[in-house]
């Protein structure tokens, strides 16, 4: 479904990554981990469009996406959930996801797309008339999931889904985020929590100072002696 081939991208004048190259096939649910400052973020910013590379190739189901804006890239079916969630404080619940439809024009599965993100997140039913920015730290990481699915994503791009949110939402999100991938939904997930990244996953890749230094199914990553060292505390 997707392809990055030999991709660098500068943040600024800094080279954030160099020369990345991974692949994430249909129905795949890959993560993409490592330190703060590895990359990982700008990546998934190139791929959907907010950074452009100056060297690669980016493919998505066989059209090359290299030069084409962001707002083309989720009309082809790409949807970033962004680090830090960056709803609209001042916005319902309501009114942020029929934002993430704000391209649309096929009015009846737009209506199915709602009635899915309620159904996954029962919670944002009950306070879909609640301004976003009253909403807890957990509650709002599930308005952005949903913000992003009404946009109907055939690849779902996940930035650090779990930061500042406690043990047990953590857990529920993630819960969430493995059905949401089951009911047929591609997702690039870049991750701080290396082991639940991994075990949730199907593959992973290591990104060390903007490349990507290891990459495996994620069963052979948890048993990398070398990422047991860096990322799983031992």
């Amino acid at each position: 479904m997707l392809k990055l081939n030999e991709i660098h991208t500068y943040y600024g004048n800094i080279r954030a990554i160099r020369g990345v190259s991974l692949y994430v096939e249909a129905g795949e649910m890959v993560c993409l981990i490592g330190a703060n400052g590895a990359g990982k973020s700008t990546t998934l910013m190139t791929i959907s469009g907010i950074y452009h590379p100056v060297q690669g190739t980016i493919n998505f189901e066989g059209e090359d996406l290299t030069e084409i804006s962001a707002e083309k890239r989720v009309e082809l079916g790409i949807s970033q959930v962004p680090e830090g969630r960056l709803i609209f404080p001042e916005m319902t619940v309501l009114e942020n996801l029929e934002l993430g439809a704000f391209r649309r024009k096929d009015t009846p599965i737009i209506k199915e797309d709602l009635d899915r993100v309620f159904n996954l997140f029962p919670v944002l039913r009950e306070r879909r008339t609640q301004q976003g920015g009253t909403l807890s730290g957990g509650e709002q990481q599930m308005l952005a999931i949903g913000r992003s699915l009404m946009s109907h994503p055939r690849l779902l791009l996940l930035d650090e889904p779990s930061l500042g949110l406690a043990p047990i939402l953590v857990e529920q999100i993630f819960e969430i985020i493995q059905q949401i991938n089951k009911q047929g939904t591609t997702i690039l997930l870049v991750e701080q929590n290396a082991y639940l990244a991994l075990q949730l996953t199907h593959r992973g890749y290591v990104m060390e100072t903007g490349e990507i230094a290891i990459e495996g199914t994620s069963a052979d990553l948890l048993n990398d002696v070398r990422v047991r060292q860096a990322y799983l505390g031992e």
